[in-house]
């Protein structure tokens, strides 16, 4: 009976980080049939322990995605041999490669020099004047920056990589477009990996041309979808939370005050932010099903596609205490804004480390920090995959 159900159409129209409150109805209920601008019909998992499960349960496969007509918001499918399309054992080589790389203690040493590069970029608009744009000015290079230093990506191509990000992102690029953009966006990474090979260096680049070239324990396909992998995850979703962090903090100046003040509670106001702020609400890699199995009082037979909102997780009343409320000194925050399971980001303690350094510096430099405009004003990208706002214009 419920699959006779007509499916809703996804996803939901994002009004800037206001979360739909459909979400909060389709937690009460079994499953929910959804169909995308393209693909195939999904089933929307939105409770807390459904999400968990399916990042968790290898019968739900992103590696099975591949070859399917996924849901998706776009015409072109996800394809490549990468982190993000391919499930263990492949996995778990492709991740050893790089995961002593992002360790919480090898970025731990990254600290200084985040602060360091947050400073001169501030420093940067201190000297410039009021008013600044806290995303291009500094939401987007620092991020960018880190990335592509551990990565070893020459200076002079930050801008460029965060170009082709944005255009990569955009539910609304034309599909001509994207195969031009996205073709070289993949042949100026190539360019770069063959670079870290004839002029190795202290990098993670010149570590995985060797873990292919020398070792052999990975192709050329492999590597080239790591090198792409790792810099677009490196630095996309950071840029936008610092910005929709600082929006948060913005319009509530209160609690802007109190981390001012009491900068020791930052740590805690990152992973309060990170359960929040809806980063993702209508995009999510499909994972599909490779047996029958129960979930959310529905049975999602083998080869159905599961989508899962994240957002709507992580405001599940079963698990957090007052979930609309957003209180920075949460005792105990379980989110799954980092995923969970095999999957679970690698690049989470990098994350973390530079949304905790951007608000520490901003607060501590800017002590005025102030909205430029009314906040009617501000404007959010539209149809991105990605949540984030064009521009946050400050002053202090």
């Amino acid at each position: 009976m419920l699959r006779q159900h007509p499916p809703l159409t996804y996803p939901f129209e994002p009004e800037g980080l206001d979360l739909d409150p459909r979400y909060a109805e389709l937690r009460e209920q079994p499953l929910a049939r959804i169909r995308m601008p393209y693909g195939d019909g999904a089933w929307l998992v939105t409770r807390y322990e459904d999400v968990r499960t399916v990042l968790a349960d290898p019968r739900f496969s992103l590696a099975a995605a591949m070859g399917e007509d996924q849901p998706r918001m776009r015409p072109v499918s996800r394809t490549g041999a990468g982190l993000f399309s391919t499930e263990p054992p492949e996995h778990t080589r492709l991740r050893s490669l790089v995961a002593k790389e992002f360790s919480a203690r090898r970025v731990e040493r990254l600290r200084e020099r985040a602060r360091e590069l947050a400073d001169e970029l501030l420093d940067a608009m201190v000297a410039a004047g009021g008013p600044a744009d806290l995303v291009e000015d500094f939401a987007i290079p620092m991020p960018t920056t880190i990335i592509c230093e551990v990565l070893g990506i020459p200076a002079e191509d930050h801008r460029m990589f965060w170009h082709w990000a944005e255009t990569v992102l955009s539910a609304v690029t034309p599909g001509e477009v994207l195969a031009v953009e996205g073709r070289a966006f993949i042949d100026h990474m190539a360019g770069v990996l063959e670079l870290r090979g004839r002029e190795p260096g202290d990098d993670l680049l010149t570590t995985l041309v060797r873990a292919c070239r020398e070792q052999r324990l990975i192709s050329e396909e492999e590597l080239l979808s790591i090198a792409c992998d790792l810099l677009i995850a490196g630095f996309v979703s950071t840029t936008n939370q610092i910005g929709n962090f600082f929006h948060q903090l913005l319009v509530n100046p209160e609690e802007l005050t109190r981390l001012r003040e009491r900068p020791e509670l930052i740590p805690k106001a990152v992973e309060e932010l990170m359960r929040y702020v809806p980063l993702l609400t209508g995009f999510s890699l499909p994972r599909y099903a490779t047996a029958d199995v129960e979930l959310g009082g529905v049975v999602v037979r083998a080869g159905e596609a599961v989508m899962i909102a994240t957002a709507a997780a992580n405001r599940d009343p079963e698990v957090f205490e007052e979930p609309e409320r957003l209180v920075l000194d949460r005792p105990a925050n379980p989110h799954i804004g980092f995923g969970h399971g095999v999957h679970y980001c690698i690049g989470a303690h990098l994350a973390r480390l530079e949304l905790q350094v951007a608000i520490e510096r901003v607060l501590t430099r800017l002590p005025g920090l102030r909205l430029a405009v009314p906040e009617r004003e501000l404007r959010w990208k539209e149809d991105a995959m990605v949540n984030g706002l064009q521009a946050l214009p400050i002053a202090w």
